[in-house]
């Protein structure tokens, strides 16, 4: 039987560490976690005229993270802070690339700014930078390596993401500087931390539509692996 094929969205860099021109990035971890699940990868270059393409083949779809942010325009709002960072042609792709997939019921997972963008995608709104909005002791931007957990999330029972990890607790990092604020359509926040920010959100309507907003990837909890498992079990259901 024929694994199920995932599209992971790429960080555009023009940093000159690998090549002194433009280069497209994601972390192993990413495609390496999605294998062990039980599925197989393509990366997908931020090709508007591909989306089309991209989507006849493949089974799911995993927007990753990145040090970048939504331009506050596509969620109707004004820059209000200097720690807003923009990158245009991924955004535009990954708003796009989404969007007609969640209309085609194509499985999708995002992770940290990938459930941001799953948000806005669905008329949601962000917080563009978590101190300015509230007082919290948690530093959603640990200090602490990346694969070491920071903090504790909670599940919440009635959930779909509490299906698949089977707890109500997890242990994970956080790499993350925005956040959820007003949920979009159809979506419910299925996890939270003890500062009351929106860790984990759900689609109401749709088969598969799930957003963390920490990095299971680094498979920190014993859990993380479950949520890469379901992403491939349900574009696995998908095609058979």
């Amino acid at each position: 039987m024929n694994k199920p094929l995932i599209g992971i969205t790429l960080d555009e860099e023009n940093i000159e560490t690998y090549s002194k021109y433009p280069l497209y990035a994601v972390r192993k971890n990413y495609s390496e976690s999605i294998e062990i699940a039980g599925g197989t990868c393509i990366f997908l270059s931020n090709n508007l005229k591909a989306i089309n393409h991209y989507l006849k083949i493949i089974d799911g779809l995993l927007v990753t993270g990145g040090d970048f942010d939504i331009d506050p325009k596509l969620y109707g709002e004004s820059k209000k802070s200097k720690k807003v960072k923009t990158k245009s042609n991924r955004t535009d792709f990954e708003f796009k690339i989404t969007s007609k997939a969640l209309k085609q019921e194509i499985p999708v997972l995002g992770i940290c700014g990938g459930q941001q963008l799953i948000n806005v995608v669905l008329g949601g709104t962000l917080i563009q930078h978590i101190p300015d909005a509230i007082q919290t002791k948690i530093n959603h931007e640990q200090k602490n390596p990346r694969n070491q957990g920071s903090h504790n999330v909670y599940i919440k029972k009635d959930t779909n993401l509490f299906k698949i990890v089977r707890n109500s607790k997890m242990f994970v990092n956080s790499a993350h500087h925005q956040a959820v604020d007003k949920l979009g359509n159809n979506l419910i926040a299925s996890a939270f931390s003890d500062d009351g920010i929106i860790e984990a959100i759900e689609s109401r309507k749709l088969n598969y539509c799930i957003g963390v907003q920490w990095h299971p990837e680094f498979l920190i909890d014993e859990r993380d692996i479950k949520i890469f498992r379901s992403l491939v079990n349900s574009a696995k259901n998908r095609i058979e």
